[in-house]
């Protein structure tokens, strides 16, 4: 090894650490499996959902399920991502995930469980321990702009709106407007928890 490679300094990236197993009131959030293809495919074979994702397909099955859960369960990459269970059944999954150099928060919910604060108690839980393994971190996030429920939630969890862009949707095939949020731990801690 030459003297210039001995003598810099090696610098580590900070992550938070294996996807860790979270539980609440109602749910338990975990690291995937690959039993959970059908799930998935279930849910995101919905155009409901699908419809408010970027990068899902139409149609999409459990092969297209597999796919994924190859990528998320491989340990390559330091993202979390949480399998959303209610009483052990999948019911839809949030991601921290590192995008384009920024941590990014996603989600989605199988339909049959909207409207019933399920995704707002993931969301919460998952940042939570994001934030305390991370806590000076900045994470990005963002909704269609014709999806006020997500943006309530986000925003209720102190997220800032940041600007609006607009940005292909898979599953629409078309271009639709995104509104683009930050949030970090002081946000967090700052939030409105009636949403």
């Amino acid at each position: 090894m030459s003297a210039m490679l001995a003598d810099r300094p090696t610098t580590t990236p900070v992550v938070p650490g294996p996807c860790p197993v979270i539980e609440t009131g109602r749910l338990v959030l975990r690291p995937h499996r690959m039993q959970d293809a059908d799930a998935i495919a279930g849910s995101l074979g919905d155009f409901e959902v699908a419809r408010m994702l970027t990068r899902v397909a139409v149609p999409y099955d459990r092969e297209d399920g597999r796919d994924w859960l190859n990528m998320v369960t491989s340990g390559l990459k330091p993202d979390w991502h949480f399998a959303i269970t209610l009483d052990g059944v999948h019911v839809g999954v949030v991601s921290l995930e590192v995008r384009h150099g920024l941590w990014h928060v996603g989600y989605w919910l199988n339909r049959f469980y909207w409207g019933k604060g399920i995704m707002s108690e993931a969301v919460e839980a998952a940042l939570d321990r994001f934030f305390r393994r991370m806590p000076a971190v900045e994470i990005t996030s963002g909704a269609f702009a014709d999806n006020p429920a997500s943006l309530r939630l986000l925003q209720a969890r102190g997220a800032r709106i940041t600007g609006m862009r607009d940005v292909f949707s898979k599953s629409r095939g078309q271009m639709v407007s995104l509104v683009e949020m930050r949030l970090n731990q002081t946000d967090f801690a700052s939030r409105n928890h009636k949403a």
